[in-house]
């Protein structure tokens, strides 16, 4: 399906064939990205438990970074969505061009200032002995690629933007595979150990990253890049910085909450701990349709604003929500049935099998919620209105759940559940603060002008 048909179908076809043709290769995308993970975790458990702790340890800084680079994609998706359902083509290559060179010198300056501080950032998260010395080297490989990280996430928000969700999942699936059989030449045979897993996931993200580049440079359909379009344009450059700055703001907070919620969490015992984790795992994999409905849902707003059509972004806004309900209610019905025996799969502790039984029980019976809030966020980002997205991201972990464990914690009999239930309590909290936002009607203005209007003083 070419740029035309996609942006036909995105502006005129049935919602549900909509939306499942644009989410299906995201939901694809993100297991890929999880296949990703447990690549690297797999061979470097092979070199042992301190290896895969170092891993571990430093992923919360590692999701930071990423967090940040996020901002400025969701922008370009939301603005090059939004031109292209107003027909205005060039305009689009403009914002894509800003964020790939946006993308790519801000991503050098924080790699090479990381690569230097990745010792330092270590030690003060409290790393010593082989875990420091480990995780330092690790996390010094990844920052020095992370301008190839950022520049993948610029094009994969281009092509979202225009409707193509299927070329960036090509890509990563390549990406993986390439991924895989580096991994063990470079950990084993050039015996690199735990910085092998690093070289191979920069190198594999690396490679791709210049290829799916180079392609946008390519004559097709839709955004074709020239030179000319990487050249740094002020005041695109601020517009693009306002929408996605609120996104990054939103996105690291949230990291960080999750990185305090840790630790709130681990205060009840490593058994808490241990079956928050296992529940939390098993979660994300029932949450890949709610998620991916969410994102393809911020194209579909994006481009119907664009076209003045806010009958049709409503439309899609009601249908993504009914979507993603059955989705997780089929989902979560089979896990609360099944919670105990999966959980069992994993653990041979009765603590962490109740517990864990218990959390992913009431987590299924209230992932509804969840299917809703990752409605708002695709809503608030493809329309542009990020500001709205931050105040939820960070309201549900900041304003509500981890203040909620700390009065369950302190002034009721809950114990231990008391994380469970400021979870299951914080998730309904901030989707009736989404719902108001969204019945303000704010976000259906647009926050682009047509015939480049936006951009006449940078030309």
């Amino acid at each position: 399906m070419d740029y035309s048909e996609k942006r036909d179908l995105i502006l005129n076809g049935k919602m549900y064939k909509v939306l499942l043709i644009l989410s299906g290769p995201i939901m694809l995308n993100n297991l890929i990205q999880t296949i990703y993970n447990l690549t690297d975790t797999y061979f470097v458990s092979i070199l042992g438990d301190t290896e895969v702790a170092a891993i571990g340890f430093i992923w919360p800084v590692i999701f930071f970074m990423i967090s940040i680079g996020l901002g400025v994609s969701i922008a370009g998706t939301a603005l090059i969505s939004q031109y292209t359902g107003s027909h205005d083509l060039e305009s689009s290559k403009d914002v894509a061009g800003q964020v790939i060179s946006f993308s790519f010198l801000f991503s050098l300056v924080l790699g090479i200032l990381g690569a230097i501080f990745a010792p330092l950032i270590v030690k003060l998260m409290g790393g010593e002995g082989d875990l420091y010395t480990l995780a330092s080297s690790f996390l010094r490989i990844i920052f020095i690629g992370m301008p190839a990280m950022f520049t993948y996430f610029a094009f994969n928000s281009i092509k979202q933007g225009q409707g193509d969700t299927v070329t960036p999942m090509k890509y990563s699936a390549l990406s993986v595979g390439l991924n895989i059989l580096l991994d063990p030449i470079f950990i084993f045979v050039f015996d690199f150990g735990i910085k092998g897993a690093a070289i191979a996931t920069v190198l594999a993200r690396g490679t791709f990253s210049i290829y799916a580049v180079y392609t946008l440079f390519l004559k097709g359909d839709g955004i074709t890049l020239k030179l000319r379009h990487l050249k740094l344009k002020k005041k695109l450059l601020k517009k693009i910085i306002r929408v996605g700055l609120p996104s990054s703001i939103g996105q690291s907070t949230a990291a960080l909450g999750f990185i305090v919620l840790n630790i709130f969490v681990y205060s009840f015992g490593e058994y808490v701990m241990n079956a928050f984790t296992l529940g939390n795992r098993i979660n994300s994999l029932i949450l890949m349709p709610a998620m991916g409905i969410g994102n393809a849902l911020a194209t579909i707003v994006g481009q119907n604003l664009g076209a003045n059509d806010i009958k049709r972004a409503k439309k899609a806004v009601k249908t993504s929500a009914l979507l993603s309900t059955i989705a997780l209610v089929l989902g979560g019905s089979i896990i609360f049935y099944f919670a105990r025996d999966v959980i069992d799969i994993f653990t041979d502790s009765e603590k962490i099998l109740n517990q864990a039984s218990f959390y992913l029980r009431l987590i299924s019976a209230s992932l509804p919620l969840m299917g809703f809030f990752q409605v708002f966020i695709g809503t608030f980002q493809g329309s542009g209105h990020t500001v709205s997205a931050m105040v939820i991201m960070m309201g549900r972990l900041w304003f509500f759940r981890i203040p909620l464990i700390i009065i369950f914690k302190n002034f009721t009999n809950l114990g231990s559940k008391s994380v469970w239930f400021a979870m299951v309590s914080s998730n309904a909290l901030i989707c009736l603060v989404g719902l108001g936002i969204y019945l303000t009607g704010r976000w259906q203005t647009k926050i682009v002008k047509n015939n480049s209007e936006d951009f006449k003083l940078d030309k």
